[in-house]
Formats: structure tokens, sequence, C-alpha cells
């Protein structure tokens, strides 16, 4: 078997992994039902499930790392062993090349990467991950921290929780809404399992996932999958913690003023830490494709290998390091080095294309952060008049970074003080957090997940309607094969013939260079069409007769965009072009499909307060406000539309308003209940005395009323 029909199988069998048999998704549901379970005892088993799933993806996923460790750092020797110690400077290269092919063979599903992934799933897509997103990144993941990458496992694990939450909340057909919630809790879950810290992975998913958005009935499941997560990755990977913490004590209450300073210095070293991160993502973003993305990845693993080559702590997750700290085995110095290096290293690997997270790094580089004060301040014992611990300061400085870097103060909170279970600890390690925060925010003014979703183009919107919106791009609604385009040169009579003979409404003119020159719409075509007698004779071409100005957008331009063109030009479609090539054009977006794609977010996000109450209000008012400057009418039908099909009347077009639903007759939306009202067609021919259900603007309503 070659490599391509190797490659041809795995797709394959992403696709049906993708899809889960009908019947078996019919039987899930069976089982739901047939014993009559109350809601809540329904919820109560998804959440349970929900964690069990992602606990068990995150015990997977552990092992699957320590697998691919073992295959690179002990089964390679059989290969490269003449190499001797030389062979750990290649490992993490090796690593990056295997991943830089993973992105050449899937780049979108490479594109979708880490927890930015899952908020945009929760926020704008009613948490669908598919499952090809998940499997991708369990692997690309695991290939990059098992070869020595300097990265950390928890923002991979946070997705696959995610991923598999979402695909069972599919297998389960769970409404949208609790998917969302059930998404989000698998993400917590995985975090929970990872760290063996139920609370923290609650708050994990309440602070980042879901942006703060609290509501009780989230926070159950949250918590319900949370701890069913910690207890499966308890049994199956042993209730050992993470981090050995021995006994340790704290200081006199004037300690609390170091702890201060200490959280200071890691909101300083967290905004460096993050401007460095956007600095190399500006810089290295026009060379990441093909094989200059796979140059820069390996250079990237190269140098981690050569750190790693003389300070071994540097080389893959970084556990070992930190627990070496918090034993006393570490020296100051080295200390110092090693945080420099993870300040540097991560971000390099993680914006060349590397897969993985800085939950890890961050609590690596505040252990080391919190070794160097720690040893600065006891040098200035006869000025401070106080002779500190190491170990409060090393967690104090985990935390401290964990908040900065990743904007979650509870969650970091929490996680250390589950590690730790001392609550005397509480005050010293909030002062560290606060402050490291306060600083951060100070220099950024947002969160670093806020920042990195309008750096990809996902703008937060208070309206998560909008988000849905920005969430989708024009590639993903566009119609393909439904834009015509005459060179510019082409003869008036062919254009005539085209637009006669052609359903379309607007057509576009191209030069030779392949470039749209112009748009030609059928209203100025009825004009040319009675004029033609006296302009034949004018040897005129399309290129004469179209206007010259065509805003066109790209197939990766979101939704939310698209609606601000269409809210400031007079269009009700756009071309679409290529990301690769903008002259070549490979779609259009109408209207109506932004139009839908908002539709179907208010009535997911509110149905209570969506069309459907609309219509009700309708029955008795016959006139309802939807939203500012836009109104639900019933109208008769008027004599003018009698006899006609809504295809020939074009409605939309004309009068700028949308036909929703046909009543057969005056009065009554009732009528629905009796199956009598339609849902509109084109081919659909107005009656006498037909009730038209219409959308659209007041203004253009009151025209049409005038008929």
């Amino acid at each position: 078997m070659d490599f391509s029909t190797s490659i041809s199988n795995i797709r394959r069998a992403l696709r049906s992994l993708e899809r889960l048999p009908v019947t078996v998704q019919l039987k899930l549901q069976r089982l739901t039902t047939k014993f009559g379970f109350p809601e809540y005892t329904l919820f109560t088993l998804s959440a349970i499930m929900t964690g069990a799933l992602a606990g068990l993806a995150a015990v997977g996923f552990h092992n699957t790392i320590d697998s691919f460790h073992d295959l690179f750092f002990s089964r390679s020797r059989d290969v490269i062993g003449f190499l001797g110690s030389v062979q750990i400077i290649l490992l993490p290269a090796l690593g990056m090349l295997l991943q830089s092919g993973m992105i050449a063979l899937w780049p979108r599903l490479a594109a979708r990467k880490g927890v930015l992934e899952v908020i945009k799933a929760v926020a704008g897509r009613s948490g669908y991950i598919p499952l090809r997103v998940t499997l991708f990144h369990f692997f690309a993941s695991a290939i990059c921290m098992g070869s020595g990458g300097t990265v950390g496992p928890e923002g991979p694990a946070a997705q696959i929780g995610a991923g598999v939450a979402s695909r069972s909340g599919r297998a389960l057909r769970l409404s949208d809404s609790r998917r969302r919630i059930f998404t989000a809790a698998g993400s917590g879950a995985a975090i929970a399992a990872i760290f063996n810290t139920p609370l923290g992975g609650v708050f994990f998913a309440l602070e980042i996932v879901l942006l703060n958005d609290f509501q009780a009935g989230t926070f159950s499941a949250l918590l319900l999958a949370s701890v069913t997560a910690s207890a499966i990755s308890r049994a199956l990977l042993g209730n050992a913690p993470k981090f050995e913490i021995g006994n340790f004590t704290l200081g006199p209450p004037a300690e609390l003023i170091l702890y201060g300073i200490l959280g200071v210095c890691a909101g300083l070293l967290a905004v460096f830490f993050l401007r460095y991160s956007d600095w190399l993502h500006a810089r290295l973003k026009p060379f990441l494709r093909g094989w200059r993305q796979a140059a820069l990845m390996a250079a990237a693993g190269l140098l981690v290998g050569i750190a790693g080559y003389f300070f071994d702590d540097i080389l893959g997750i970084g556990y070992d390091g930190i627990n070496f700290v918090l034993e006393g085995k570490t020296l100051w110095q080295a200390a110092l080095i090693l945080l420099l290096l993870k300040l540097m290293l991560v971000p390099l690997m993680l914006e060349t294309g590397g897969f993985g997270g800085v939950f890890a790094p961050s609590l690596f580089m505040g252990a080391m952060l919190g070794l160097v004060f720690a040893t600065l301040s006891n040098m200035l014992e006869p000025f401070l008049g106080l002779h500190v611990g190491n170990t409060a300061f090393v967690l104090v400085g985990m935390g401290a970074m964990l908040a900065a870097i990743n904007s979650i103060p509870l969650a970091a909170i929490i996680i250390l003080f589950e590690m730790t279970n001392d609550y005397s600890f509480i005050l010293p390690l909030m002062m560290g957090v606060v402050s490291s925060t306060i600083v951060a925010h100070i220099f950024l003014k947002d969160t670093v997940y806020s920042h990195k979703l309008r750096q990809a183009g996902f703008r937060l919107s208070a309206s998560r309607e909008l988000a849905l919106l920005q969430s989708v791009t024009a590639g993903e609604v566009m119609h393909r094969n439904e834009v015509v385009i005459l060179p510019e040169n082409s003869p008036l009579d062919e254009v005539i013939d085209i637009c006669v003979n052609t359903p379309h409404e607007n057509f576009y003119t191209k030069n030779e260079q392949g470039e749209l020159t112009g748009k030609i719409t059928i209203a100025e075509m009825r004009q040319i069409i009675t004029e033609y007698e006296t302009l034949k004779t004018g040897r005129l071409v399309a290129n004469d007769v179209a206007l010259p100005e065509v805003i066109t957008i790209s197939e990766n331009d979101d939704l939310g965009y698209v609606l601000r063109l269409l809210g400031t030009h007079a269009a009700d479609e756009f071309p679409v072009v290529s990301a690769v090539n903008p002259r070549e054009v490979v779609g259009v977006v109408y209207r109506r499909d932004v139009i839908e794609v908002f539709n179907k977010a208010s009535l997911q996000q509110n149905p209570g307060a969506g069309l459907a109450g609309s219509l009700r209000a309708l029955e008795q008012t016959k006139h309802v406000t939807v939203a500012r400057g836009y109104s639900l009418v019933e109208k008769i039908a008027p004599p003018q539309f009698v006899g006609k099909t809504l295809g020939e009347l074009k409605v939309r077009s004309r009068f700028g308003v949308e036909v929703i639903l046909i009543h057969p007759r005056p009065g009554a939306l009732q009528l629905q209940k009796n199956g009598e009202a339609l849902m509109p067609s084109v081919k659909y021919k107005i009656r006498e005395g037909d009730a038209l259900v219409i959308f659209g603007e007041d203004e253009k309503i009151a025209a049409l009323e005038r008929m």
C-alpha cells in the first residue's frame, strides 16, 4: 500500500467516525425516553456521562503522550542511537517536522486549534466541534509533547474534552443550548482530570470557555462533569498529585508584601510573554505556508533540542522540573536560565505551528520565578529583616503566572488551593494572583483570549447572534456556480441574451487579467432593452453598460463583516473571491443567506422571544415590531399579486421585504394549527384573499401596504 492510499484510508476513517450511524443515535434517544426520566434526572445523567467521556479522553491523551515519549526517546535509539546524547537535539525537530506534515495534509483541521476553538464553538456554534478536529489535535499535540516540545497538555486536553462532549451531545440529540453547556463542561472536566482538581476545572470553564456567563444550571453541569472526570483520572492514573508539595510554613504578616511584589513581577513577565508572542505571530505569519513553515518548525524544534541538551528540564511538559524546584533540588541560577529559555522558546514553538498549550509553561515559569525571587529576598535579609521559605513563593509564583498569562484569576487560586489543601495559604496566593492579574490588565487592557479572538477576526459581542455571524465565514454559506461573469468586451446582443435567459438579477464583467471590472443589474438592462433600437448601432459592449463599482468579499470574511457591508451598500449580493487568488471568483453570498444565519441564531439563543413569539402576537395585532426599524405584518395580497407566482413577483428584490408565511384565506394565524399555513415557495401562485405574513424594514412595509 503506497503513501497516498494510506492517507486516503485515514481520511475515510475520520469521515466515518464523524458520522455515527443513525440507528445508534436513535437507540440512545429511545433509552432516555423509555423509562420516563424527569428532566433534571436526564440533565444529571448527561453531565455525568460528559464528565466520564472527557475524563477517559484526558487519560487516553496522557497515555498517548507517554507512548510517543517512549517512541522518541527510547525506541528511537535503535535508529539514531549512534549519535549518543546528541540525538536529544534532533528529536524535537523531528516531532515538529511530523506536525508540519500533518498541517500540510489537513490544513483546515490544523487551523482550528486550542482553547480558542472551544470558545468560538461555544459562543457561536452552539458547542459544535467536528470529531475530526478533535482526533487531529489529539495526535498532533501528543506528538509535539512526546517529542520534547516545550508546551503543555492542558489546552489540547480542554479541546479534546470539549470535542468528545460535543460529539456525545449530538449523538444524544441534545438541544443547541444544552450542547453548548456540555461542550464547555467537557473542557472543564478534561482540565479537572489533568490536574486532579475538580473545582479548578469548573472555574476554568466558567472564566475562559463561557466568558464568565454564570447560570445555575450551567454550574451544576460543570461541577458534575468535573467531579466525574477527576474520579476517573484518579482511578486510572492513581491519586498521586501532579506536584510533590512537602510541608511548608508561612512567615509573619509582613511577608504578604513580598507576595504582592512577586505578583507584580509575574504580571510584568506575563505581559512580556504575551507581547513577545504577538510580535512573533506578526513576523512569522507571512511564512507559515508550505516548505517555509516546515523549515521554521524544524528550526524551532532544533533550538528546543539544543536547549534541552544542556538543560533537560526544558524538554516536554515540565512537571518534573517543577517538582525538582519544590524539592529544593534546583539552584536559583539554573532556575533563572530555565525561566528565560521557557519564556523565549514556548512562543516560538507555538507561533511557528506547534500544537500545545501554555498552562504547564505558565506553571513552570512561575515556579522558576518564585525560586529566584525567594532566593534574592533572602540575600536582602539584612535589609528586609525576613527570611522566607522557598516552597510558598514557588507556589504563589505558579498561581500568579498561571492567572496573568491565561486571564483566569479564580481558576488559578482554586487549582493551587486544591493542590495544597491548606487554608492558611489562601491569603498569600490571593495577594500574588490578584496583583499579577491587575498588572497584566493595566498593560494589556483585555484578557488574552479576547485579544486572540479579535486577532483571529472573531469579535466578542454582547449579542450572541452577532457572535455567531462572526464565527461563520462567507465560504461556508456561499453559492458556487451561481455567478455570471462576462468578458468586458462582450457585445450588447450577447449581454441581453444572457440577461433574458437566466434567472439572475446581477451580472459581472471581467478584464483579460480575470479581475472584476463592473456590475450589470437587471434593472439597468430593462431600460437598455427598451432603447435597444437606438443603441444597437453604437456597437456597445458589456463594459459600456456596467456599473464600475464592484464590491467583493473573501471566502474567509465572516458574516458579521458582510452584514456591515449590506448596511452600507445598496446590494443584495456580493461576489466571493478566493482567499488564495483574489482574482478568482468562487461563489456569491446573498442577503438572504446572512438573514437566515442571523434568524437561526436568534431562535437558538432566545426562542421564546423569537419568531414564534412574534407570530403568536401577530394573531391579535396584525403588526408586531421585531426589532428597531423592522416589523412583522399580516397583509391581504394586493390585486396586483393575484395570479402570479412568488418567483414572478420577486418581492424581495422589488420591495425589499420577505414573505415568510402564506395563509390561503384572510384571518387567521390559528389556521397554522390545522396545517393551513404555507411556507413560501417560488412556484406558489397567489390567489385572491390570500394573507401574506411579511417581514422587513418599516418603511418598505409601509410602501407595500399603500398598494
